[in-house]
């Protein structure tokens, strides 16, 4: 990667794909996760609460298509974007019925200027089943699956009652990999716990992988959660903008140039942050992570692709 290129960006991309500005379109399901129903545990992470990562519309009984319009409308106009990402988010959607999934997601695809599917789910609930229909769907569109691994520290997994150890997201990404699907892994930095040397040890881990992008999420406290009931006893505190920024800087470095970075940092609803408040202005937090990175002659790749041809 060229030093002037910071990270590799999602949008740039989807744009060499595609030829035009591509964007996701969020949606809600109305499916649920194998740590709240009971199969795994109950509860889920410590940080999610009933809403999980989703917009609610599922509640709204608002169909995957009336969603998809509804975003192709707001994104058409935002961004000038021609094509759309169905982007199934909230809590796990590979966890139903093979044909209930067939459902959401062919209704998604049938929808005009939808070239593709980006599925968030976790790594120890996607069935054979379920791979090897979506590889026969990548064959004809772009097709993501996106696996929260959270932590490569099992003793951090058990912490945050995550439900799955790392050997599951490794036996995930190896099954879909073997079909030829795109994966991303999302993590997320502050965990209690864990010090910036246990957060760069899961960028190490990430970097030895077969994956093709990641997702870094910020921790932040939600309304409800356990994570919640933990803060306002004062058994955990969040990481500050300075921290997060360094760490994130940090972790950039260690993954391969060709790993796509699909975000950044998180996107709370702000009725539901407790702390920290400075997790909403997004915005300001991109340019603070570019800035370290400039002022500080980093870049992604950095000190993982030097080590590569040092020993090549």
């Amino acid at each position: 990667m060229d030093s002037a290129v910071i990270y590799r960006e999602f949008s740039s991309y989807l744009r060499e794909v595609f030829g035009c500005r591509v964007q996701k379109i969020t949606l809600d399901a109305g499916l649920t996760c194998p740590n709240r129903d009971g199969s795994v545990g109950h509860g889920g992470c410590i940080y999610c609460n009933e809403r999980g990562s989703g917009t609610g519309a599922a509640k709204q009984a608002l169909s995957v298509k009336e969603q998809l319009e509804r975003g192709k409308a707001g994104l058409s106009k935002r961004y000038k974007a021609r094509k759309f990402l169905a982007y199934f988010q909230s809590f796990s959607n590979t966890y139903a019925p093979l044909a209930l999934l067939k459902r959401l997601y062919e209704e998604a695809l049938a929808v005009e200027d939808i070239v593709g599917l980006s599925i968030g789910t976790r790594p120890d609930c996607v069935a054979e089943e379920v791979l090897d229909y979506l590889e026969d769907l990548s064959k004809e569109r772009l097709i993501w699956l996106e696996y929260g691994l959270q932590s490569a520290s099992d003793a951090t997994l058990a912490r945050i009652n995550r439900g799955h150890r790392v050997d599951a997201f490794l036996d995930a990404v190896r099954r879909t990999r073997s079909r030829r699907i795109p994966v991303c892994a999302h993590v997320i930095l502050g965990l209690p716990g864990e010090t910036q040397k246990e957060m760069l040890e899961t960028a190490l881990f990430l970097a030895g992988q077969d994956i093709q992008a990641v997702k870094i999420h910020l921790l932040y406290v939600v309304r409800g959660t356990v994570l919640d009931s933990w803060y306002r006893a004062g058994a955990f505190q969040c990481l500050s903008l300075d921290e997060y920024t360094s760490t994130v800087a940090r972790f950039l470095t260690l993954l391969p140039s060709r790993v796509i970075i699909q975000r950044l940092t998180g996107d709370p609803h702000p009725e539901e942050l407790v702390s920290p408040a400075w997790a909403l202005d997004k915005q300001r937090n991109l340019r603070a992570i570019h800035d370290y990175m400039v002022i500080n002659g980093l870049y992604q790749g950095k000190f993982h692709d030097r080590a590569t041809m040092t020993h090549s």
